[in-house]
């Protein structure tokens, strides 16, 4: 019986990483740790023991290791949720650094934009607020008429931008925003992506997600408690971080982990591709 799908993209996601020298230890500490936090290195420890990853090697720059991620964390979609077609048909593309204007429910933000180039306290606005520029994107092209010869005519469904005569737009079906590590002074422009993201569409609301290798539970709580903007956080090997969590027994990560994992906040990344079928 075939590995499932799932089970092998998981382990190509780890051998990317550390074929990248992501995923490696530098001088006695895990990559993904904070070098002066105790319980991020006890526990990135234990999660690397739990993962196999034995790799040794110099920290990459946190900007270096960062891209990389959101690199694997591309393919890994492109290998899983582009393979789902059965369970959710239709033509699909994943992409690094796209505009969100180049999608149906944000191409008005075009003209905000336009509007901006000869308004410099517009122009502030629009780079602070709407014109977001998500790591990874998930993209639903639209379907020609000779798809829906069954369904329309000219006279009928003349709105809806699932019809490519109506809008030729793609569609922002997920928004994903990648952190390789979760900083206090960086976690909150996730979240304010993602109200902008809820606030100035114009139509179907995205999938909003984040996907991180952070290890400690109280950082990923940064981003992922709370409701109304995140969906869900996604962590890179969850199952192996809540068995690091209990083997170090820090009790503030253990609660941590638990409210985050029992509030449905975070899972793990294999949950992704199957989420973004709903």
């Amino acid at each position: 019986m075939s590995e499932p799908l799932l089970t092998t993209a998981r382990r190509a996601f780890y051998d990317l990483l550390v074929d990248n020298k992501c995923l490696i230890t530098a001088n006695g500490i895990a990559s993904i740790a904070d070098k002066d936090s105790d319980p991020s290195c006890a526990i990135a420890a234990e999660l690397f023991k739990n993962l196999d990853i034995s790799a040794v090697g110099s920290r990459l720059p946190g900007q270096r290791a960062g891209a990389l991620f959101e690199q694997a964390c591309a393919e890994f979609l492109m290998q899983t949720f582009l393979n789902l077609g059965n369970i959710r048909p239709g033509n699909w593309k994943v992409l690094r650094k796209a505009t969100i204007t180049q999608f149906y429910q944000y191409e008005h933000l075009s003209t905000l934009a336009e509007l901006a180039s000869d308004n410099l306290e517009l122009a502030s606005a629009m780079v602070s607020d709407y014109l977001v520029k998500p790591d990874v994107v998930v993209a639903r092209y639209p379907v020609s008429d000779e798809q829906l010869h069954f369904a329309v005519d000219k006279f009928i469904g003349r709105s809806s931008p699932l019809r490519a005569s109506n809008s030729g737009k793609p569609l922002l079906h997920a928004s994903v925003s990648c952190k390789w590590t979760i900083r206090s002074d960086r976690s909150q422009n996730t979240r304010s992506e993602a109200l902008s993201l809820v606030r100035n569409r114009k139509g179907p609301l995205p999938h909003i997600v984040a996907i991180t290798a952070e290890p400690l539970p109280q950082r990923i709580a940064s981003i992922a408690l709370g409701t109304g903007d995140m969906d869900c956080v996604y962590h890179m090997a969850l199952p192996e971080l809540e068995q690091a969590v209990n083997a170090v027994g820090n009790n503030g990560a253990q609660k941590s982990l638990a409210t985050m994992m029992s509030g449905k906040l975070l899972r793990d990344i294999a949950d992704l591709p199957l989420d973004l079928c709903i």
